[in-house]
C-alpha cells in the first residue's frame, strides 16, 4: 500500500510478530506477504494475506512491481494499490500459536504482524527486508515521486 503525503511517496510496512522478533528493528520490516496457496491467483493470495495480516481491503488498481527472492529461497511477487490508513485507525493481525518458551510445553499465542507503520522511501530502505528494496524502488520509478 502507499500514499502520497505532502508530495513525497510513502509505503506501509510491517514488522513480524513473535517473540523471535520483539527487538528486531532494522532490516526485518516487510510488505505485508504470504504464501499462494495451490491453484490460487497470486495477486488474490496478495490481496487475502494482506486482509489477513492487517485487517485493511486492498482496493483495485493494483499496480505489478515484480517478483524479488529472498535470502531463504522465498520468491515475492507484489502489486501495490493507493490506501488512506491512518496509524491511529489501528490495525488487526491474524494470530499464530507456538511452543513458548522453547521446550516447556506451554503453547502462546501471537500476533503475525505487531506494528505497521508509513515510512517514505529512504527510511523504508533502511528498515525493510534487503531482499524486498527493489519491489519498493519499482513503485517509486512507476510513480515517479521520492
Amino acid at each position: 500500500m502507499y500514499r502520497i503525503s505532502k508530495g513525497w511517496l510513502e509505503v506501509f510496512l510491517v514488522h513480524p510478530g513473535g517473540p523471535y522478533f520483539k527487538n528486531k528493528d532494522a532490516g526485518w520490516w516487510t510488505i505485508p506477504k504470504g504464501l499462494v496457496e495451490d491453484g490460487e491467483d497470486p495477486l488474490k493470495a496478495a490481496q487475502r494475506e494482506f486482509m489477513e495480516e492487517t485487517g485493511i481491503t486492498s482496493e483495485p488498481p493494483f499496480l505489478p512491481l515484480g517478483a524479488v527472492k529472498q535470502k531463504g529461497g522465498k520468491i515475492v511477487e507484489a502489486w501495490a494499490f493507493v490506501g488512506a490508513w491512518e496509524e491511529n485507525e489501528g490495525f488487526q493481525s491474524n494470530t499464530f500459536e507456538m511452543e513458548w518458551p522453547p521446550k516447556t510445553g506451554k503453547k502462546q499465542s501471537f500476533p503475525e504482524v505487531d506494528q505497521a507503520r508509513w515510512f517514505t522511501i529512504d527510511h523504508a530502505q533502511k528498515r525493510i527486508n534487503q531482499a524486498q528494496i527493489p519491489l519498493i524502488l519499482n513503485l517509486q520509478k512507476k510513480i515517479g515521486l521520492q
